[in-house]
């Protein structure tokens, strides 16, 4: 009898040991004459228990976790093959992980739970679904789907999907585009990375639906420089894809064409940025652009283009398949659907975490989180990306809602959540927003450009304690200015997390530098 078992291909499970833990496996099974199907599967998104070794029993996958190389003959001698729970590293049965069941987990169901590249193990947990619905769909209908489910921009902005892809369809064109922004360059987030190298059909998929609803029959994908796993996966997902007839000149038979190319980007945290990222896409120095004219109207090589993050594309699988009501009873307010929260920084049990809007950020921290890492008091947690608010204890019963955040001056942004115990410095924080500003700017406009330098030398100021309250009024109208008369969110927003340092943190800004 041969047993089936799982060792993560991700990332993060390969950089603890997941090959070698894979290995190390199969030599063991080889050496005592039993027979085991071994699948390279994705992660479940549990970083503390990587690399998390699964065995396929009559009781469900059983997990075991964090399995070092070292571990495996130990696992063996512990009845692992049966799903033996006598090792110290035994989870249970994974579903029935705390951690994961308390979960909502609609658009990372499959992670860790398929191959990544295997079709038959897509389509056997309802994938293409969404697909072949919308196959038999008028666009206005699949787009009408998705403004019934509420789905909002899942990479910053919030702005609603539906309305965008509204107006894609209506301009007229000969030539249309769905580009997916994949180029994840927030502090602590993986989420898209997690799609690509775990669960990749489900972008081809949703990138596909996105096609049919607009008119578009190219698409391509702004793909981190960073994720060379991420590429290449994906890539041969996109090649099995178009051979069983998922993409290309004649989906499914119905003559209807959608191509897929995936792009690296430029290694520039503005091309995060939809209007950089287009330029950069077509070969030029990642720059913003001004607006109007919108990409929706003038994208892509000056066509109409549908500009999305991989979170937001990667829902509306399951919103045509389900419909967008199903969708749409998830969340709170105007936040319908769930959000992927990532753990990140000082943190015990850092993760992904799927959750319908309307969960506080305490509990995400505790619960999920379970606190620092270091075990000290927690003192401030940024949400929302290095150009996010650094939020101080009185507000972590926030509900995590976009309206929420924003009327508190934060942003749920791409749902990283970095977290800080109470040896930090507040002050070094608010210096490396405005530090990273000056690296990261496209420079196109003034306030970003130049605010940001000065930005950095004001604080320095203040930390030297140089006239120190003078400078700190010229920080304050300094950010104004650079809120009000930047470009874009680049500059607009390096201010957020140093305001919310001036007003929260303030102590820290009255403290000597401490040198390094």
């Amino acid at each position: 009898m041969t047993t089936k078992l799982f060792v993560p291909r991700e990332t993060t499970a390969l950089a603890l040991g997941a090959d070698e833990v894979a290995q190390r496996i199969e030599a063991e099974a080889e050496a005592r004459g039993v027979e085991i199907e071994l699948v390279r599967n994705g992660s479940r998104g549990l970083f503390w228990l990587e690399p998390l070794v699964e065995v396929e029993t009559t009781a469900g996958r059983i997990a075991y976790g964090p399995v070092a190389p070292e571990d495996v003959a130990g696992l063996f001698d512990a009845g692992l093959l049966e799903g033996g729970e006598a090792s110290s590293l035994c989870q249970g049965p994974a579903e029935e992980i705390p951690y994961l069941q308390a979960q909502q987990r609609l658009t990372f169901s499959r992670i860790g739970v398929t191959d990544p590249l295997s079709l038959e193990d897509y389509c056997a947990h309802d994938g293409f679904r969404g697909l072949r619905r919308a196959l038999g769909l008028a666009p206005q209908a699949i787009v009408d789907e998705v403004k019934a489910s509420g789905l909002r921009g899942r990479g910053g902005a919030a702005f609603p999907t539906g309305i965008k892809w509204q107006t894609v369809l209506d301009a007229p064109a000969a030539q249309k585009y769905i580009v997916c922004n994949a180029d994840e360059g927030d502090s602590g987030t993986f989420a898209d990375r997690l799609v690509m190298e775990c669960d990749p059909y489900l972008l081809i998929e949703g990138m596909a639906i996105a096609g049919l609803a607009v008119g578009a029959t190219q698409g391509y994908v702004y793909l981190r420089s960073e994720y060379p796993l991420a590429q290449e996966i994906f890539n041969e997902a996109i090649a099995r894809a178009e051979a069983a007839g998922y993409l290309g000149g004649d989906i499914l038979g119905s003559g209807r064409t959608f191509h897929l190319e995936v792009r690296l980007g430029a290694g520039a945290y503005i091309c995060g940025e939809e209007t950089s990222l287009l330029e950069s896409l077509e070969g030029k120095r990642g720059m913003v652009r001004f607006k109007p004219p919108l990409p929706a109207i003038e994208g892509l090589f000056g066509q109409p283009t549908v500009v999305n993050n991989v979170l937001s594309l990667a829902a509306v699988p399951f919103i045509l398949s389900d419909g967008g009501q199903a969708y749409a009873d998830y969340g709170m307010g105007r936040s319908r659907g769930t959000l992927a929260l990532q753990l990140a920084g000082n943190v015990q049990r850092g993760g992904l975490v799927e959750l319908a809007f309307g969960t506080t950020l305490r509990q995400l921290m505790e619960e999920f989180g379970g606190g620092t890492f270091t075990g000290r008091p927690l003192r401030a947690v940024q949400v929302g990306g290095p150009l996010g608010a650094y939020l101080p204890e009185s507000q972590w019963d926030l509900p995590l809602d976009y309206e929420a955040f924003a009327e508190v001056g934060a942003v749920l942004g791409h749902g990283g959540v970095v977290m800080f115990d109470d040896t930090v410095d507040m002050a070094e924080q608010a210096r490396f927003a405005m530090e990273f500003c000056t690296v990261e700017s496209c420079g196109k406009c003034t306030p970003c450009r130049i605010g940001a330098v000065r930005g950095v030398e004001v604080i320095d100021r203040i930390r030297a304690g140089e006239r120190r309250e003078a400078n700190l009024i010229l920080l304050a109208d300094l950010c104004e200015t650079m809120v009000d008369g930047s470009l874009c969110a680049m500059g607009g927003m390096t201010p957020f997390p140093v305001q919310s340092v001036m007003k929260h943190f303030p102590d820290d800004l009255q403290r000597d530098a401490q040198p390094h």
